[in-house]
């Protein structure tokens, strides 16, 4: 497919871009200190060569009650030479670079600013600190307009080709605009008109520091998604104002942190919010760019195509795969790593002020201290298991130059990527089976499927080096009692080889078992293909199928001796429980399993409170005792989801008789996709 759209240049103001390929500014917590740093500047410069347009960098702190830690900073003119010289490597790499100014407003954390109370257009309590801002003063509104403008001077002197103005996700710029937020009675606060005052001039401040000819972009909400605030039809007003008051390029992302709509996960279908970007697109005459969820090439020249933005903004995918632009413009797309959507090594690392890094590249964030070689001595090298660890060693061992060969004993590569993608909001882990079997041929490693090897096959097979990913064998436990229903494992339902019943019980309630009830529950609800017919052929009136939205013709519960919804990183699990509340999953924490019977799962469980009580519990502070029920659950199918063992037998009756022999992934200790990738990159750099 030719992506020529991609690829035609375009001009912001008087910067000339190559093409419509934009990253925006991601917290990456990779400068505690603000300032530049081999790190910060490999990661970038890194996705430089990868070849796109516009790279936008920050949030950049600006303002002592404004940001975090781990944010860049041009709070004073001592950081200007390092981002300087950061930016001369951006252009002499090939990209344009823009900084991002952030003020956070009511979302900085006090901890984060010495004690210091955020700043906000009024002191309302902020659901995403938990914690109560001060109403800014109109001498601190004065002063913010001139930190951000001074700010915007420092960005042009350190060489950034374009500044961006932070007005997204509940920022400060948003919290004027909202009526939820902004209860101020001055001529702030109120009308509309009073309410988008302080961004104007913002706007306005900027401009007149840095002159006509520097261009300016603000990153806008596309739609608030918090019950109240604004929605798209004030995103467009506010995006005409914005090109009216002298911005040149506006990005629209999706809405606010505290939103509880998806913006980053699976959940959010590809290019899910560009119908944001479109209607401020038909409204504006500037620039404007798509953002969130846009990671496949074929979406990105649609979104183009149909002229409902200028730009598309690539953040993960271009965390995930820095040469995507390269890969989408040779059309070799098939090699792209694309980004699986689940914020497990970039939203959830921030979340413990933790460095970003990524689930399927080893190397994101690494760039500064991992430096692929050749290897001056190429070995012959024999990989049981095609699995995550065992396809990703096999990538880069032959990157280095070993010839591998992969035996794998199923009829397929990929492993438990099957397993975790067919939940239906992660069926973007399957992108990296793809990845693997486009890598596997460019490179030509040779991969023999459906090759069961014994022992003494292996040691007289004449490879120099072994290395063994055989994965994991789920952990089985015995219930009590001598009922007859049917027991299987969340590995047999995730991967298809069992239909579940109409009554099931899930013992283990971590993330596989979270994952597996949310792949039942939607296995018996309505397709989203059903309700497109419904809705387009007006089968059925719409309060119809809205009614048969949230219906699952499956009962299905989760039983477990601790907490449900362990084993999520941070920040991660809530669209999933989410799902499991609205199907009406019903939820055992802290529960024994007394009896199995023929037809139903007798247990002893805490009886779960409801949200009224929960409610009253939080507004009185009077917490009532948890009481102890007898439950006794009708039940079809038992699904087991306790955990996995590592798959580890062959490497133990090998390890003394193999002269170099390494054992990674799961078959070392069950974990993450993460993990496996990591150990992999690890021991290829070391062969």
């Amino acid at each position: 497919m030719q992506y020529y759209r991609l690829f035609q240049p375009i001009r912001i103001r008087n910067l000339e871009l190559k093409n419509r390929i934009i990253m925006p500014a991601i917290h990456l917590m990779y400068n505690m200190d603000g300032f530049a740093n081999e790190r910060f500047n490999e990661f970038y410069w890194r996705r430089a060569e990868g070849g796109a347009g516009l790279i936008f960098v920050g949030g950049c702190r600006f303002d002592e009650f404004g940001g975090s830690p781990g944010m860049m900073s041009l709070q004073t003119d001592e950081f200007i030479a390092g981002y300087r010289e950061f930016t001369d490597g951006m252009h002499k790499r090939g990209a344009k670079v823009g900084v991002q100014l952030y003020h956070a407003g009511a979302y900085a954390h006090s901890i984060a600013n010495d004690g210091h109370e955020a700043l906000a257009p009024s002191a309302v309590l902020s659901k995403f600190t938990k914690e109560m801002p001060k109403e800014m003063t109109q001498d601190e509104m004065k002063e913010v307009v001139s930190k951000w403008a001074d700010a915007a001077v420092r960005s042009k002197k350190a060489g950034f080709d374009i500044v961006e103005i932070s007005a997204s996700a509940g920022y400060l710029i948003s919290q004027f605009l909202s009526p939820k937020t902004n209860l101020r009675t001055d001529e702030y606060g109120g009308s509309w008109e009073n309410r988008t005052r302080f961004p104007l001039e913002v706007v306005a401040a900027i401009r007149e520091a840095v002159g006509e000819d520097y261009p300016i972009c603000a990153r806008i909400a596309g739609n608030d998604f918090v019950p109240g605030s604004n929605t798209n039809d004030e995103t467009v007003l506010f995006a005409k104002l914005l090109e009216t008051a002298g911005v040149d390029m506006i990005n629209v992302t999706g809405g606010w942190h505290e939103a509880i709509i998806p913006q980053l996960t699976g959940d959010l279908p590809r290019a899910g919010f560009t119908y944001l970007a479109a209607a401020v697109k038909d409204a504006v005459s500037v620039p404007v760019a798509a953002s969130n969820r846009i990671n496949d090439p074929a979406d990105a020249e649609r979104v183009l195509a149909t002229c409902e933005a200028d730009f598309v903004s690539l953040g993960r995918p271009l965390i995930a795969d820095p040469d995507w632009p390269k890969k989408t413009m040779s059309d070799d797309c098939s090699v792209i790593r694309r980004c699986v959507a689940c914020n497990q090594g970039c939203l959830a690392k921030t979340f413990f002020a933790e460095p970003v890094e990524c689930l399927v590249n080893g190397y994101a964030g690494k760039e500064y201290r991992l430096k692929r070689h050749r290897s001056s001595d190429s070995k012959a090298i024999l990989v049981l298991g095609a699995g995550v660890a065992g396809c990703e060693f096999a990538v880069q061992a032959t990157l280095k130059g070993h010839n591998v060969t992969v035996w794998e004993k199923s009829d397929r590569i990929g492993g438990q990527l099957h397993l975790a993608a067919a939940p239906h909001a992660k069926r973007e882990f399957l992108n990296l089976v793809t990845y693997y079997t486009a890598a596997f041929k460019k490179l030509g490693i040779e991969l023999i499927l459906n090759r069961h090897a014994s022992a003494d096959e292996i040691k007289t097979s004449g490879f120099d080096i072994l290395v063994m990913a055989t994965g994991n064998v789920p952990k089985m436990i015995t219930l009590p009692g001598s009922g007859k229903i049917p027991v299987v494992t969340a590995y047999d339902i995730l991967d298809g080889k069992v239909i579940a019943g109409k009554n099931v019980v899930i013992v283990g309630g971590g993330a596989v078992g979270c994952e597996c009830a949310d792949y039942l529950a939607y296995e018996a609800a309505l397709s989203s293909e059903e309700i497109y017919f419904m809705l387009t052929q007006r089968s059925e009136t719409t309060e119809k199928v809205l009614s048969m939205l949230d219906e699952t013709r499956r009962n299905v519960a989760i039983v477990d001796i601790v907490k449900i919804g362990t084993g999520f990183e941070q920040g991660t699990a809530w669209p999933l429980m989410k799902e499991l509340t609205r199907f009406g999953v019903k939820q055992y924490p802290f529960a024994k399993i007394l009896d199995v019977t023929d037809t139903s799962v007798e247990l002893e469980a805490l009886e779960q409170k409801t949200r009224e009580q929960k409610a009253k519990e939080r507004e009185t502070r009077i917490v009532e005792p948890e009481k102890q029920i007898r439950v006794s659950i009708p039940c079809d199918t038992i699904v087991i989801s306790a955990g996995a063992l590592p798959d580890n037998m062959l490497f133990e009756t090998l390890k003394d008789d193999c002269n170099e022999i390494y054992n990674i992934g799961d078959s070392l200790r069950p974990g993450k996709v993460s993990d496996a990738v990591a150990q992999a990159i690890e021991l290829a750099s070391k062969l």
